[in-house]
């Protein structure tokens, strides 16, 4: 492997892993978009804190969160059975390599760059698994908090609502970071064809994203949604 081919793909690792921390910073982090879906889904969650500590039935809430917990749980459980099969992958990368190494459009290197390119991935995934897990950790400490807050009107205009949505929402964001782990470990599959790939796929996903988060129905709607609720209050 040449000085060139090594530095080639030494930037695209670099570009890929800068794309993905530019949009974690924009649209999940202290940067983020106003306008954005996470963003306006910080307002409804205060709404339905609010809404929580003012009833006393929480049979619907609690049926929630405990799909919340189930979604992040599911997707953990996967995500180790996904890593399973990339580290037996990687277990028998020569075998793997030398099957398919008459296929130049995929395998352009030798095996010891396949063999990076397949820990990319696995990279991607033990991010993903670490977001699920702690995402099911915070979820727990919500339960607790859950059972133990008051209960009326009066609790309802204090800053308990807040605190309970900013708890929630944590979790919520470490879920939909392993989500996005899921969408970047794709990108990187791009590095096994060439490194430009591995480059315009992680573009491909931030454009996808930043779709959902801004234009799509789903966003506008939301928006509207949390207006609603801004000029009516919680």
């Amino acid at each position: 492997m040449q000085a060139e081919s090594v530095a080639t793909n030494v930037v695209a690792v670099v570009l890929y892993f800068l794309i993905w921390g530019v949009y974690e910073l924009f649209f999940d982090g202290p940067l983020r978009r106003p306008d954005s879906l996470n963003a306006k889904m910080v307002g409804v969650r205060i709404a339905w804190m609010s809404r929580v500590l003012a009833r006393e039935n929480l049979i619907v809430d609690a049926s929630l969160i405990g799909h919340s917990i189930h979604t992040a749980t599911f997707f953990a459980s996967t995500t180790i059975l996904i890593l399973a099969g990339l580290l037996g992958v990687l277990g028998s990368s020569d075998r793997i390599y030398s099957a398919i190494s008459s296929i130049s459009m995929i395998v352009a290197a030798d095996q010891r760059l396949f063999e990076w390119k397949i820990v990319l991935i696995i990279l991607a995934f033990v991010h993903a698994f670490f977001r699920f897990t702690w995402a099911i950790r915070q979820f727990n400490y919500f339960c607790a908090i859950i059972g133990s807050a008051p209960r009326g009107a009066k609790a309802a205009g204090t800053s308990c609502a807040r605190s309970m949505a900013t708890v929630l929402g944590h979790a919520v964001a470490n879920v939909n970071a392993g989500f996005r782990g899921y969408y970047f470990a794709f990108a990187a599959v791009g590095w096994i064809f060439h490194p430009l790939a591995l480059v315009l796929g992680a573009l491909a996903m931030v454009v996808v994203l930043v779709r959902r988060q801004l234009y799509s129905p789903t966003a506008r709607a939301i928006r509207a949604y949390a207006a609603e609720l801004g000029e009516t209050g919680p």
